[in-house]
């Protein structure tokens, strides 16, 4: 966050990697449709308004898919391109992005202010990303192209005590949420929605749903669609606990990188 002219900014960066976030061979108007919206996505999770981005493109094959599909997503969100830097690398390709947010709502929502007492909800549906990754057809768009939830988090700005997005997994972000607010969280695996019942451990530990977990105290409106999956709890024996059973450690909860 930085303070500026009676303005909170919001500003984040991620990167993604040939190999690592995204297959070779991939199209390539997809891997700028999904840098984008990541970053996006963490805008949302602040209830921020989309100011601008900032681009690091490493050149390759596959150049003009990318740059249609960088044309595709910030005209979808009305994000305006503010300038980057392009670079010819031997290897496998990177490339990052910078978002640039106005916060909505003052105080700004992080994942520090949960507070025992509090419930804890998601939007969406788990488990959709892995679906479309592993190649069912109508979920693939969920895994190419994730959609920022920009509307919702403002929405939400004003009412919870923590929020972010579902990136790595929501065990494994749950856990966070709950280590960064100093609290334990307890979560009903049952009552999370999930897009495969037959699979929905995986469902809950797979990632690249880039919906919202956020927490709020009991009784307050939800002006979302959103479904109450646990409660915050005094800090126990760890930070997560998955019906009714304490998590040791963040191993095989989610993507870590």
């Amino acid at each position: 966050m930085l303070e500026l002219g009676g303005e909170t900014l919001i500003l984040t960066h991620d990167m993604m990697a040939e190999g690592t976030h995204y297959l070779p061979g991939a199209d390539m108007a997809d891997v700028a449709w999904k840098l984008v919206a990541v970053n996006l996505s963490d805008l949302a999770a602040k209830g921020a308004q989309p100011l601008g981005v900032l681009i690091g493109y490493s050149l390759g094959e596959g150049d003009g898919r990318f740059l249609s599909g960088l044309r595709d997503v910030l005209n979808e969100f009305d994000v305006p391109l503010l300038g980057g830097d392009t670079v010819r690398i031997k290897g496998p390709r990177s490339m990052g992005l910078t978002a640039i947010g106005k916060a909505t709502y003052i105080p700004v929502p992080d994942r520090r202010g949960a507070k025992p007492g509090d419930v804890i909800y998601a939007t969406g549906v788990m488990g959709r990303a892995m679906l479309g990754f592993e190649g069912l057809m109508e979920h693939t768009a969920t895994y190419n192209r994730p959609t920022p939830l920009l509307d919702e988090g403002q929405a939400l700005a004003p009412h919870v005590s923590a929020m972010m997005d579902i990136s790595d997994g929501l065990l494994l972000d749950s856990w966070r949420l709950a280590k960064a607010s100093d609290v334990s969280i307890a979560l009903d695996s049952a009552a999370i929605p999930v897009a495969d019942p037959a699979r929905h451990n995986d469902c809950l530990r797979w990632g690249d749903d880039y919906q919202l977990l956020f927490t709020a105290a009991p009784g307050t409106p939800i002006p979302v669609a959103a479904t109450q999956i646990g409660m915050v709890e005094v800090a126990g024996p760890s930070p997560l606990c998955l019906d009714g059973a304490w998590l040791g450690d963040t191993s095989g909860l989610g993507y870590q990188h």
